[in-house]
Formats: C-alpha cells, structure tokens, sequence
C-alpha cells in the first residue's frame, strides 16, 4: 500500500504527530467525511486529535493511538481509490481491523462475486473467511449482527459463481412449527417460506434478482427446512445450516453427516438464542462438545465487538450478557 505522506517537520507537527497528505483532493473530502464527520468518529475511538487543513490531515496523542488513525485513514483512502464509498460503518470497519492483530486491511481479505466485493469488517470476520477458505466443515458461532450467516451466503455464492460447486443448499430448522410443517397452511414452499427468509434476503444481497430465481428454479440453489435433508447426501455443494442452535442432537448428527465429495459446510447459530422447547439440549451445543479437536473442522467465536449492525445492537447484545451473568444463567458471549 502506498501510505500518504508523513511529515517530519517539528516546526508544523507536534510531539507524537503524524500529518497525512492525500493526493486526491476530491478523495480526501470523502474520506473526511461531511462535515469530518469520519474524523470525529476516529478522534472518538482512538482518543486523538485530527486536524484537517485542504487534502491533509494532522494526527495528534497518544503515540500507538496515532499510528492506528494513520493506519485506519491508509485502509479508508484506499477503499476510496478502489472506487468504493466510505460511510460510518466502514469507519468503524477499519477501526476493528486495525485495533486487533490480523490482516493489515480490511481488504485483504475479501469475497469476491463478480462485481461485488464483500469485505471483512472486523478481525473475528477475518478468520471465519480464512476457515472456510481451509476446511472443510466450519462452525460460526456467536451473537446477532456479526455477519455469520452473511458471509457464508457470500462464499457459497464465489464458489457457485466460479464453478467450484455446481449448487449451494441452505436450510435453517423450522422449530416454531415443531417441523411438523404438514399442519401449515397453504402449499409446501409457502409453508416453509416465513422460515427461511432471512436466506433469501442473503441470496438477493448477493445476486440479482432474475438469476436468484433461475438458480433456485434449476436447483443450483436450494433453501429447505432441516427436516428435508434427511437421507440424503450432498455432493460438488456448498451447505450451510443457519439457526443450528436450535437442532436437537440427533438432527445435528444427520445433518453432519450428509456431507458428500468437493462439499462445504458451515454451521451458523447462537447459544444464547435456543428456543428449544424446556430440557431439549441444543444439538449445535452438543456439536461443538464432540467434534472439538476433529480435524479439518474449524470453530470460529464471534463476540460482541463483532457485531456490525446498528450500533446500538452492540449495546443490546452488551446489555443482555451482563443481565444473563448477574442471573447465572452463564451466557456463552461474555461482555468485554
């Protein structure tokens, strides 16, 4: 990466200052932000102080904290040359990345579906791209909002999209209707519907509209309710199973074990979500218990500093581990 330029000249910077100088003047605005609205954003994380002048920008505090600004503001110019746009999230995007040891950028590591590139935006997202990249089967474990079931989509669709896998299963298990879907009303695929959106909003994230529907009408792409998988086995696919903590241990078992040749899984779900019914042990729990230490299956742990929804998702997710710890209830997510 080609890093804007430092100055060394003590009679215009500071003590344990870095002054930045940007070639693109109609970049530099953009990564300042309107009204250097991303500037504040970093002097609040990073407890600095930046003062922009025209297409430089001069970072002052702490020597490590400056460093990091300069580091985030690097990964952020780029993005920009990339022909990408900055907005709030991706500030706080670069932040995490820089913050934690790991890739030097978010964009280095990265998924990429034609012409769309979706980036890791936080350290943990890293890995579990990383994993999935390595090993044949992995497990995404953690809250809300951190991108588990998103980024799963994402490279099952790279994978479909280069003709690494000729199609990609998805299934979540339809616990509130028991998997008893026959005493639903209407049709089959409007009984299990309601059940499987949220993979359906992936999919339409990831590709257009017509070619969703043609996949899914070919079969290249199939969303069905754990309860379908079984006898089956799943070969040249990439499967995922999103909600699995909400499988018993049985259908866990025979979900692992549909895994064919040239497939992928991955396993997405939220120990602190089970809505099992009263005594029924989680079967991504029990999971997680047997197959630790099994070669070629990954564990990836997201946490709250993950999460990159809304901001305040965060807060929530914070504010319920603590309610959950205080209750001895014994969350898996513990709050830092």
């Amino acid at each position: 990466m080609n890093r804007p330029t430092k100055s060394s000249d003590t009679n215009t910077a500071p003590d344990n200052a870095l002054r930045l100088e940007f070639e693109d003047n109609r970049l530099a605005q953009q990564l300042f932000g309107a009204h250097h609205s991303h500037l504040a954003r970093i002097e609040q994380k990073l407890h600095i102080v930046m003062d922009a002048r025209g297409n430089q920008v001069t970072l002052s505090g702490p020597e490590d904290a400056v460093e990091e600004g300069g580091k985030v503001l690097d990964d952020l110019y780029d993005r920009l040359k990339r022909g990408q746009t900055v907005e709030r999230q991706d500030v706080d995007a670069a932040l995490r990345m820089t913050s934690s040891p790991g890739p030097a950028s978010s964009g280095d590591v990265a998924v990429q579906i034609r012409q769309r590139t979706v980036l890791a935006r936080s350290p943990t997202q890293a890995s579990y791209i990383d994993a999935i990249d390595k090993h044949d089967m992995v497990f995404g474990l953690g809250p809300a909002g951190t991108g588990k079931t998103y980024l799963a989509v994402a490279k099952a669709v790279e994978r479909l999209v280069s003709g690494e896998v000729d199609r990609i299963i998805l299934s979540r298990p339809a616990v509130e209707a028991g998997e008893q879907l026959g005493f639903l009303p209407g049709d089959m695929r409007e009984k299990v519907d309601p059940y499987l959106r949220p993979l359906y909003d992936a999919l339409y994230d990831m590709l257009p509209a017509p070619q969703v529907v043609k996949r899914l009408d070919s079969g290249e792409i199939e969303v069905a309710p754990l309860a379908f998988m079984r006898g089956r086995t799943l070969a040249n696919a990439f499967v995922i199973l999103d909600e699995a903590q909400n499988t018993t241990a049985v259908q866990m078992k025979m979900f692992l074990t549909r895994l064919g040749d040239n497939s992928r899984m991955v396993i997405t779900g939220d120990l602190s979500q089970v809505d099992l019914p009263k005594g029924t042990r989680s079967g991504l729990r029990h999971a997680v218990e047997v197959l630790e230490g099994v070669s070629s299956i990954a564990f990836v742990t997201f946490t709250e500093s993950d999460v990159v929804r809304h901001p305040l998702v965060t807060k929530i997710v914070r504010a319920y581990n603590i309610a959950e710890q205080q209750q001895g209830t014994g969350s898996q997510y513990e709050p830092e």
